[in-house]
């Protein structure tokens, strides 16, 4: 079964870009409705005991099991997003993810430009990604609750650009929301973790 983990800072702590208001009812109110949702939805599935990435690949495409991959895969979605950040954030990176950026984007600045569109772009609800994709990073963007893992590319970083997670502090801005996150939110440390 799925548990709502505790963010990995205060509610406060990303202020005054995103606020604790955002982050209660984002947290405490969506995350938490995804994860009570989806493990009512596998009661009875078999999958109860299987780890939250190989449901997702195993039920992604399966339209009889939309609203548990729905539920399932949003819980994973937030769950990347929240590690995604932290205080004093964003900006350049160093080391190996800002070689790997530079490598495939051409520039940090092409990487950003390609991020705030991919993610402005995103008609309606959806997430931007920065994946590797067999070696190369790229920009990809997804709707609703879908994620990389079932197009088999491995996930780096992801801005959330359903309408709750920046309407509180930006309304309609999702640019301006978009540019705080890649400014002062990323959480660099956690990108290159994730590239291995």
């Amino acid at each position: 079964m799925m548990q709502l983990p505790e963010l990995p800072y205060d509610k406060s702590a990303l202020e005054p870009h995103i606020s604790a208001r955002t982050l209660e009812f984002h947290h405490g109110k969506h995350h938490k409705a995804y994860v009570d949702k989806g493990n009512e939805l596998l009661q009875g599935t078999g999958l109860e005991n299987e780890d939250i990435e190989t449901v997702i690949r195993k039920i992604a495409g399966d339209s009889s099991k939309a609203a548990l991959f729905n539920n399932v895969a949003q819980v994973w979605n937030h769950t990347f997003f929240w590690n995604c950040m932290k205080k004093g954030g964003g900006g350049k990176p160093a080391g190996k993810v800002a070689e790997r950026i530079a490598a495939d984007f051409g520039s940090y600045e092409k990487f950003v430009e390609a991020f705030k569109a991919g993610g402005v772009g995103q008609f309606g609800s959806g997430w931007v990604w920065l994946v590797d994709n067999g070696g190369k990073l790229e920009v990809m963007k997804t709707p609703n609750a879908e994620n990389p893992l079932h197009h088999n590319k491995k996930p780096l970083l992801v801005a959330d650009v359903w309408e709750h997670a920046y309407y509180l502090d930006y309304q309609n801005r999702r640019v301006d929301f978009l540019s705080a996150f890649v400014d002062n939110l990323i959480n660099w440390d956690f990108v290159e973790a994730n590239l291995g």
